[in-house]
């Protein structure tokens, strides 16, 4: 008789202050249990609003189907890690290290980030193979570093991320697996349409400025395009940055080695009927905003990628002098007219319809190389990825 395969146990890990990763790797689950049936799932999260996102990606039904723990470092610690999470991902790192006899009882963890590359240097976990379901699908520098090479193996959305990481050397191809955007069968799954946000039909902009410190428009330039907004008759504005940019207060950049203050939201932006701001609710992660919206305004969020799930005008705000042109790191720059200076931006906006259809091409090219989509859904080619590989049959392509 041939020899049974033994059960595999998958730990799916959500350690972070924010919800936005989660979409991208819990649509994954149901399609593991349905298509993987001897594979054990445990749901590893770090709070109690993490927890409650993953059941609201994979439905109620999966309680009772899965495991379910919450983790979480020792009391005695928690003074020093309101201290050092300022400035560093202290209680990530901690989360894991308080928990290490935990992940030593699985065979994989998927991650969406990479601070759980952290448990590689743990003892007793040598054996732990970690597969990340990378969390957007942008340009910038930050998504194609050397240290991606920790992982065992990485999913990505599509072609675009594989081939740079080709040139870049950081990745062997059995390291790497294109299975589409899981995140849009989340989104797909919950039913999400375009929602009208505003009572007339003005053009809906979306402001969606990033945290990182040195490339976010919100530092330089933030308040004053609100106000422009503010005293606009032309338009509704959707505020939704990246949902960390209002979690924290400061704000620091390991890669650019440099921090920088939030800037604080006044009263007579959230008084005005015209402007809908969310700093942080389920709808800013949900992909609600990107597609409401006619316009997108922003700086560096791999969100323009979504947003452009259905073509549309771009506007960026390059606030940090940046030589952009030619530069991979910023090649979503290409989708819109960019701007160095607030006055820019009334012309850039009035002339939106005129401009787009030069930059719509060049939207459809970076789409598709962007977003490998299949009729199989992606949340099934990636469950299928990961359990073939986790059994030795993956063979890269």
């Amino acid at each position: 008789m041939p020899q049974t395969e033994r059960p595999l146990h998958i730990g799916f890990l959500y350690n972070h202050e924010g919800a936005h990763q989660v979409r991208h790797s819990a649509v994954v689950i149901p399609q593991l249990l349905e298509r993987h049936r001897d594979i054990k799932i445990t749901v590893l999260a770090t709070s109690e609003a993490l927890i409650e996102e993953v059941i609201d990606v994979c439905g109620p039904d999966l309680i009772g189907r899965i495991e379910i723990i919450k983790l979480s470092p020792p009391k005695w610690r928690k003074p020093l890690a309101g201290v050092l999470d300022k400035v560093s991902p202290f209680s990530r790192l901690d989360n894991l290290f308080s928990n290490r006899a935990l992940f030593a009882k699985f065979d994989a963890v998927i991650v969406t980030e990479g601070t759980s590359l952290f448990l590689k240097k743990l003892k007793g976990l040598e054996r732990l193979k970690i597969i990340r379901i990378d969390h957007g699908a942008g340009d910038r520098s930050i998504g194609f570093t050397r240290s991606f090479s920790g992982n065992d193996l990485v999913l990505f959305a599509g072609e675009k991320q594989r081939e740079r990481f080709r040139q870049l050397g950081y990745l062997r191809d059995d390291q790497m697996a294109v299975v589409g955007y899981t995140k849009f069968d989340a989104v797909a799954a919950a039913g999400r349409t375009r929602k009208k946000l505003f009572p007339d039909d003005k053009p809906v902009v979306l402001y969606n400025p990033h945290p990182e410190p040195k490339l976010s428009s919100w530092y330089e330039m933030g308040l004053e395009v609100l106000d422009f907004f503010r005293t606009s008759s032309d338009y509704n504005l959707i505020f939704a940055p990246h949902v960390m940019l209002f979690q924290r207060r400061l704000h620091v950049s390991l890669e650019a080695r440099i921090a920088r203050f939030r800037r604080d939201l006044p009263q007579r932006f959230r008084d005005c009927p015209h402007i809908l701001i969310d700093t942080g609710s389920p709808a800013s992660v949900d992909m609600t905003y990107t597609l409401a919206a006619d316009i997108y305004l922003g700086d560096v969020s791999s969100q323009v990628y979504e947003f452009l799930i259905d073509r549309r005008p771009c506007v960026f705000l390059n606030a940090h002098n940046a030589r952009w042109q030619g530069n991979a790191d910023y090649a979503f720059w290409n989708f819109g007219p960019v701007i160095d200076r607030i006055g820019d931006l009334p012309g850039a906006l009035k002339d939106i319809s005129i401009t787009h259809p030069r930059y719509r091409p060049i939207q459809d090219e970076a789409f598709n190389e962007t977003f490998d989509l299949q009729p199989t859904a992606s949340s099934v080619r990636a469950a299928d990825v990961i359990a073939n590989f986790l059994r030795g049959r993956y063979l890269a392509a």
